[in-house]
């Protein structure tokens, strides 16, 4: 950063560190305990949709690279795009093997990233649940490499559990980097899986 970028306010982006999603499986030991939210085995990426052949091919090796297990039984992955035309990438691993599910997702990241595609993804999420049936999603926001909590209201009524949310700030804050800014802790209504 220059002197000018200084004197203006301007500051360097933060570059995202896909490793920081590695963190999850000792976090969800702490969540679990802490809550008693167990992961759903339901994680994806989410991208701002982007046409053209290096794209399409690109999409299909991360559709390769992750079913290759379909045939000892793995579920293959699934494409979609939400109401505001954002594609969702969802991976699914069995529900005690979260450490499985994050290399999946760190996969697809970097495949995405390495293809010239980073500017594209927005964010990656972890479902989890608990006794009672409440979802729960860390979400990684891609671009500032920090994690927040989303946990929507049951009914399908668009409307979070704050109180929740920041609960579950309060016991990650030693495991995971956690967005300290609130205003960026964005909804994720429609999201695939969690």
């Amino acid at each position: 950063m220059g002197l000018f970028d200084a004197i203006l306010g301007r500051s360097k982006p933060v570059r995202p560190d896909l490793d920081q999603l590695f963190a999850v499986p000792s976090a969800a030991l702490t969540l679990q305990a802490a809550t008693g939210f167990t992961p759903t085995g339901l994680g994806s990426v989410c991208f701002a949709g982007v046409e053209g052949g290096g794209f399409a091919r690109l999409q299909e090796d991360v559709r390769e690279l992750l079913d290759a297990d379909t045939e000892r039984g793995g579920v293959p992955v699934e494409f979609s795009r939400d109401a505001y035309g954002y594609t969702w990438l969802l991976a699914t691993q069995p529900a005690d093997d979260s450490a499985a599910l994050v290399n999946d997702l760190h996969a697809v990241n970097t495949l995405l990233q390495d293809g010239g595609f980073g500017p594209h993804l927005l964010c990656s999420l972890i479902g989890f649940r608990d006794a009672e049936g409440r979802a729960l999603a860390l979400v990684y926001l891609y671009k500032r490499g920090t994690f927040y909590p989303f946990a929507p209201l049951p009914g399908g009524a668009e409307k979070r559990d704050n109180q929740l949310e920041l609960q579950v700030r309060g016991v990650l804050g030693d495991d995971l980097r956690v967005e300290k800014d609130l205003s960026r802790w964005f909804p994720v209504w429609g999201a695939a899986g969690p």
